[in-house]
C-alpha cells in the first residue's frame, strides 16, 4: 500500500484511535485490489471472510429475490461495508459490485475480530460505526414510508446537488435505473416523476440534473434532520 493509502484508512473514524502496532497488524494482514466496473465483490449468502473499504470508485450494495434485483445502496470513498456480518461470523445479507473500476481495501475478517477483541479504542469505533449504519437504514426507512416518490427523487437531488450561480446540478455516477431502484420505484416511474420536476425548474440530460429554481425543489423535498442526514446542497 502506498503511504498515503494507509494515511487514509487510518483517518477512518473506525482505525483513529486503535493502537499502532494493531493497526500494523490489519494493515499487513490486508489486500488492496483494484476492480474494474461490475465485478461482483460479495454475494448473500455467503460467510463474511473480509471486512472492504472502498478506497476509490463507487460500490452499489443490492440483494436478489426471485429472479428480482434491488439496490439498498452505494458507498463512495472512503467507507467500509459488511462490518456486523464480519462481527458475529455470519453470512452476508447483502451483495455489492462495483459501479465503476475502484480500489478496495479487504481486511482478513479474523483479523478485525482479534483487533477488536484486544482493542478497547477500536471497539469503541466499531459500536459508534454500526450505530451510525443502523441510524441510516431507520433514516432509509422512515423516508420510504412517509415521503411520496416524487418527494423521495426531490430530496435525493437536494441532497446531492452542488449549487452553482445557474442553480442545483446533481451529476449522477451510475445508471438511472438503480437510482430508481434505491427510491423504490420502477424505471417508468423515475421517468414521470423526473417530468412532474419540470415545474420545479429541473431538467434532464442525460445523467446530469439541472434545477434552475434551487428553492422550489427544496421546499418539494422538505429537507428534515430526522430523515436526511444531509439536508441542503453542498
Amino acid at each position: 500500500m502506498r503511504a498515503t493509502d494507509i494515511q487514509t484508512v487510518r483517518a477512518l473514524p473506525l482505525f483513529a484511535g486503535i493502537g499502532e502496532a494493531q493497526f500494523a497488524a490489519l494493515m499487513d494482514a490486508a489486500l488492496l485490489q483494484r476492480f474494474p466496473a461490475q465485478v461482483q465483490l460479495i454475494h448473500e449468502g455467503e460467510e463474511a471472510d473480509f471486512l472492504h473499504i472502498v478506497v476509490e470508485g463507487m460500490v452499489e450494495m443490492f440483494a436478489s429475490g426471485n429472479g428480482e434485483e434491488t439496490t439498498i445502496g452505494f458507498l463512495a470513498p472512503v467507507s467500509t461495508f459488511i462490518l456486523a456480518a464480519v462481527l458475529v461470523e455470519k453470512v452476508y445479507l447483502q451483495s455489492a459490485r462495483t459501479l465503476t473500476p475502484s480500489r478496495l481495501l479487504m481486511i482478513p475478517a479474523g483479523a478485525v475480530r482479534k483487533v477488536f477483541a484486544g482493542d478497547t479504542a477500536f471497539a469503541g469505533a466499531v459500536v459508534i460505526e454500526l450505530a451510525e449504519r443502523y441510524r441510516d437504514i431507520v433514516r432509509q426507512l422512515k423516508t420510504q414510508k412517509m415521503r411520496t416518490g416524487i418527494e423521495r427523487l426531490a430530496a435525493w437531488l437536494v441532497a446531492h446537488g452542488e449549487a452553482t450561480p445557474d442553480g442545483l446540478v446533481v451529476r449522477i455516477a451510475f445508471e438511472k435505473v438503480k437510482l430508481a431502484s434505491f427510491l423504490g420505484m420502477t424505471r417508468e416511474t423515475l421517468s414521470r416523476s423526473f417530468a412532474a420536476l419540470a415545474d420545479y425548474g429541473v431538467s434532464v440530460s442525460g445523467r446530469t440534473i439541472r434545477c434552475a429554481d434551487a428553492d422550489a425543489l427544496i421546499r418539494l423535498a422538505r429537507p428534515d434532520p430526522l430523515l436526511d442526514e444531509h439536508g441542503q446542497p453542498a
